[in-house]
């Protein structure tokens, strides 16, 4: 201790540093230090410092140390290593596992599966209280219902979840809301639901309502009523701009701000409505709260030539063009032949029936209702209605596998391609409806996706060859030349062919049968390889 501490002393004392510049700097080199002994009374060190300022040498050793060091900064960056709950999470036992599940609202309902696969998968919580409580009164007003808390209403009602649904329908992605995992989810499946149930709502509507008109004019008419562009318009005009953009003014955004929400609530909306209250609630809040006009200037379809139609209509369509108001509370007689009777007649006029009796009817028939499964045993009080019924089930099947390229001069009214726009709007409705209630924990968009690669035109088709169906379809010589040896061609038919089936079996028997032709006879959701 007592050598350190006079070293210490000497070295205080002792020790002067003495700095000199170089006169050439690339050469200045740091000259060794001179240390004598501890004990020696006149120790001194000598030192040459070099201005930070000044350049090293290409080789000197500290430059390529130091340049070492920036590179290893640029090249590694230190990682943010995340918190170890998110790492090491312990998955979830079985117990607690089917307690989540059987305490989400998406299995309370045993009677509505549908309507309860669309409710968030777990309670609201109080910040979507605050919001129910503060805006839902202004939203069910300008819709026109009544302002009574829908949970009231008794178990056996669909309209009881009303005010949860009417929550999530205008929770859109760009709101703070969505962020809550439960709302999110809830308000995509509604979204997803919303597109489908409009598509078939304009669909029955326009065919009833012009029934002289082919499946293209139509389809331009919904898209100028039900159009992305045309939609800020319609919220506009039911006062419900506010609850979607709470803080900013809706005409003042841009198009890319303002039409990617509206039309995610309108389609929400839109599959709300309809869970609660069926196909004649969504009819009226399209033509009463939004005032669509069907015969507006900007939802005409382009003029295009057209076939005389000198073949009769029914004669509930003769001279006389249907309002929302008669499609919305039609309800067909107990005695009625169809489950649909006035879009079956819409479909296949009475004057058809000059093509029954022909050979395709004798030799065809028979094998393709023997592979669909028809006629479908229904018990009717007259034997009659039954005969009846399974004529023009017969005479709908021909129409189907009747290519346009056939008879197309012969009946302008085109029966093969309306059969084929309802049966696509169907199609696609009870496929949405199956993939909701068999993927409960799903987003919209993930189901949305799922159901385009199903519905893919080239499966169709290959539904239907698969059952070897395409050979009954009628063609006219030319075509059946041009068909025999191009696929590419040929396809597409068959795709026509089999949605035309599908809108046959939603118009004579109902929904129910368009499941069983779909999953049972097709079996849609199993995507058949092709054979090696």
């Amino acid at each position: 201790m007592e050598l350190s501490s006079s070293f210490a002393s000497l070295v205080s004392d002792n020790i002067s540093f003495s700095s000199a510049i170089s006169p050439f700097p690339l050469q200045s080199s740091l000259k060794t230090l001179k240390l004598t002994k501890p004990t020696s009374q006149n120790l001194r060190i000598l030192a040459v410092a070099v201005e930070p300022q000044q350049d090293l040498p290409h080789n000197s050793p500290q430059k390529l140390l130091k340049e070492l060091a920036e590179r290893k900064k640029v090249t590694s960056p230190k990682k943010k290593v995340p918190p170890k709950k998110f790492i090491l999470r312990p998955p979830l036992d079985d117990k607690k596992l089917v307690d989540r599940f059987l305490k989400s609202p998406q299995l309370s309902l045993k009677s509505f599966p549908l309507l309860s696969s669309c409710l968030p998968p777990s309670r609201l919580n109080n910040a979507d209280q605050t919001w129910i409580d503060e805006y839902l009164l202004e939203a069910k007003q300008a819709l026109g219902y009544s302002l009574e808390p829908s949970d009231q209403l008794g178990d056996d009602n669909p309209a009881k979840h009303f005010d949860t649904l009417l929550y999530l329908a205008f929770q859109h992605p760009f709101c703070e809301r969505n962020k809550a995992r439960h709302v999110r989810a809830g308000h995509s499946r509604l979204c997803f639901l919303g597109q489908f149930v409009l598509e078939l709502a304009f669909c029955e509507f326009f065919l009833q309502r012009y029934p002289r008109e082919s499946p293209a004019p139509m389809r331009e008419r919904v898209f100028g009523l039900i159009g992305r562009r045309n939609l800020p318009k319609w919220i506009k005009a039911a006062s419900l701009q506010n609850l979607i953009f709470p803080f900013d003014e809706m005409d003042r955004l841009i198009r890319k701000e303002r039409e990617p929400p509206v039309k995610s609530v309108f389609w929400a909306l839109f599959g709300a409505i309809y869970l609660c209250f069926g196909f004649p609630e969504v009819y009226r809040v399209l033509f009463e709260v939004f005032g669509m006009d069907p015969e507006d200037k900007e939802c005409q379809p382009k003029l295009r030539r057209q076939l005389e139609d000198v073949d009769y209509v029914s004669v509930e369509f003769e001279g006389n063009k249907l309002t929302w108001q008669d499609v919305a509370a039609y309800k067909p007689p107990e005695d009625a032949l169809f489950a649909q009777p006035r879009l079956f007649r819409a479909c296949v006029p009475p004057g058809m029936h000059r093509f029954r009796g022909n050979l395709w009817d004798f030799d065809s028939r028979p094998q393709v209702m023997q592979t669909l499964g028809y006629p479908l045993v229904v018990q009717d009080r007259i034997p009659e209605i039954t005969e009846a019924r399974n004529i023009e089930l017969g005479l709908g099947l021909q129409l189907c596998f009747l290519h346009p390229s056939k008879y197309k001069f012969e009946h302008p009214r085109f029966c093969f391609e309306r059969l084929e726009y309802v049966g696509q709007k169907i199609q696609d409705l009870v496929m949405a409806e199956r993939l909701l209630m068999k993927h409960l924990d799903a987003p919209g968009h993930w189901l949305q996706e799922k159901h385009r690669r199903i519905l893919m035109n080239k499966f169709c088709g290959r539904y239907l060859r698969e059952k070897n169906l395409h050979r009954y379809i009628i063609y006219s010589e030319q075509v059946q030349d041009a068909y025999e040896h191009n696929r590419r061609l040929r396809n597409p038919s068959t795709t026509a062919v089999q949605q035309a089936l599908h809108g046959l079996a939603y118009t004579v028997y109902g929904k129910p049968d368009v499941r069983r032709v779909m999953f049972e006879v097709f079996d849609f959701e199993q995507i058949q390889p092709k054979s090696v």
